[in-house]
């Protein structure tokens, strides 16, 4: 499967985006024969991943294209229904390795939108017009608010534990309890009573915040979408930008882009990842920065890795170690970086850092072992030196010159955050969090003892072991396990406390990736598999 994850409002096969005022609406509309590969309709807008990605492609151009929009429905252009979940059919087709993926990749969508309430105050209402079903209903938990019509027939549910033997494959069950706070017995029922809860008792039971009759609902939206513009609290923002394309380069597996080169090594089964630093005269102020638009370094290198990233997962599952690299000059980043912190009020420079945020979290959240290479000419500083940070191990090359080094910049201070509100030093030195604060002191360029002396690299080899010290570390972890080097970076990346958001992931890395596989779900009697077939599934009954 060849994907791109780039695309455009005027390309959209599935949804509808329409701006007002300071009031946006996404109706979702999904073509049933518009699926990413054929076998299979998207019936009842149920979606795919082609569906997601024009989702989270909207949701990422509100905040940059439309920044004065405060409030943003999601509602369904199909008055029968809202939304029938992920398509059953696409999924019991699917390989192992894309379920688990396409269910990464929209949680990463809607954990999105709660990031554009929660970062650029844009509010969203769900609005849901017609029976709201699995990821349908997970898609309006993201939401700030969920209205529910109440026609006697349309309600909310989760209905693949009873009816799948899965489970909701995107927070759904953390966000009933966490977010939304249900009661744990209540939530019990809903999630194991496949018809789902309407009306007033679905109000009662904290599944949506309000309902209203067919009748008078498109006036319910109306006034619940401006009670959140008024919400909000978002200033006037100015003008947005405009984003364009980030589409690679692609020849023999090497994947080119302005900032970023990224090389398959199919034989090897390693991803070799170089992004370059900025370079010429880079905007200093607010209004530059809004200036230069899609074209700053940051949002359009970031963007970039995003991409990578996302080919990386769904296209070539055989890769299992990434090799980060940068090339360039560590003063300009840091000047860059710098630029940004001291325009952090403006709404663009807000969302630059935003979106950093969000691509360093999608790497923290991706399957492959990931080392970081500091040699000569690498200018991994500040929101460079955050992409070390989030790899497994940090090699940096002790050179007689005392060339190589890095840098900390004000981003490092807790601008840049993990998935469970840390910063990664703070998850690097929990034993010792007045280290933090030693780090981010540092002034100027660390070399690479002063590096080590911090506790900021994994080894540290001098210019005679770098190149066999390098070599035999990846090819050593390209020989292990998938599977459990899957499951201990994932135990060990995330040190510290929980939040809403990491529960998900965590829950979704373990709970559905073993679901995933068993027989009970995906067997050739699994409930995934006879679904919509005639005859019921047949279950081992046995726990584990």
């Amino acid at each position: 499967m060849t994907l791109s994850f780039d695309t455009h409002p005027d390309r959209y096969k599935h949804w509808k985006l329409s701006v007002e005022g300071d009031i946006a609406t996404l109706a979702m509309d999904v073509d049933p024969q518009g699926g990413l590969t054929p076998g299979y309709e998207l019936k009842l807008n149920s979606y795919d991943l082609g569906v997601d990605i024009e989702l989270a492609d909207a949701v990422q151009r509100l905040r940059f294209e439309h920044p004065n929009v405060k409030s943003v429905v999601v509602t369904s252009a199909n008055d029968r229904v809202f939304c029938a979940g992920a398509n059953i059919p696409m999924l019991g087709s699917s390989a192992h390795a894309f379920k688990v993926n396409f269910c990464k990749f929209t949680n990463e969508t809607r954990l999105s939108i709660e990031d554009a309430s929660a970062k650029s105050q844009q509010k969203y209402l769900a609005a849901v017009n017609g029976p709201c079903a699995g990821g349908g209903y997970e898609l309006a938990l993201a939401c700030d608010e969920i209205l529910l019509v109440d026609d006697g027939a349309s309600s909310v549910r989760l209905p693949e534990v009873p009816l799948l033997g899965v489970l909701p494959g995107t927070g759904g069950l953390t966000r009933l309890v966490d977010k939304r706070k249900v009661r744990r017995d209540r939530a019990d029922v809903f999630c194991t009573t496949s018809e789902g809860i309407r009306g007033k008792r679905a109000v009662e039971w904290g599944l949506v915040d309000a309902t209203a009759p067919k009748s008078k609902f498109a006036d319910a939206v109306k006034a619940h979408a401006a009670t959140l513009a008024k919400k909000s609290g978002a200033k006037s923002k100015g003008p947005g930008i405009a984003l364009g394309p980030v589409a690679p380069r692609i020849e023999d597996g090497v994947f080119t882009y302005k900032f970023l080169t990224m090389k398959i090594d199919a034989a090897a089964r390693r991803a070799d990842v170089e992004l370059r630093g900025p370079d010429g005269a880079q905007p200093k102020t607010a209004d530059e920065i809004q200036a230069a638009g899609a074209m700053q370094w940051s949002l359009h290198a970031f963007r970039e890795l995003d991409d990578a990233l996302l080919r990386l997962r769904i296209e070539h599952l055989n890769i299992g170690l990434l090799v980060l690299r940068t090339r360039g000059s560590v003063d300009a980043v840091l000047a860059v970086d710098e630029a940004l912190f001291q325009a952090r009020e403006h709404w663009l420079a807000n969302e630059i850092l935003a979106l950093q945020a969000r691509v360093l979290r999608r790497l923290d959240l991706t399957s492959r072992s990931t080392f970081a290479l500091v040699d000569q000419g690498s200018c991994f500083a500040g929101s460079l030196l955050e992409l070390a940070l989030a790899c497994d191990r940090i090699y940096m090359l002790a050179d007689d010159a005392e060339k190589v080094a890095v840098a900390i910049s004000s981003l490092n201070g807790g601008l840049l955050l993990m998935s469970h509100g840390v910063s990664r030093l703070q998850a690097r030195f929990l034993a010792e969090p007045a280290r933090v604060e030693r780090v981010l002191a540092t002034k100027g360029l660390i070399t690479t003892a002063d590096a080590d002396d911090l506790g900021l690299v994994t080894v540290a080899p001098d210019e005679i072991d770098w190149d066999d010290d390098v070599r035999i570390a990846l090819e050593e972890r390209a020989s292990m396990s998938p599977d459990a080097l899957t499951g201990m970076e994932a135990s060990l990346r995330f040190a510290g406390p929980e939040s809403c958001d990491s529960k998900i992931f965590a829950r979704l890395s373990a709970w559905q990736n073993w679901i995933f596989q068993r027989p009970n779900a995906v067997g050739p009697q699994g409930a995934l598999t006879k679904y919509g077939q005639p005859d019921r599934p047949t279950f081992d009954w046995k726990r584990c």
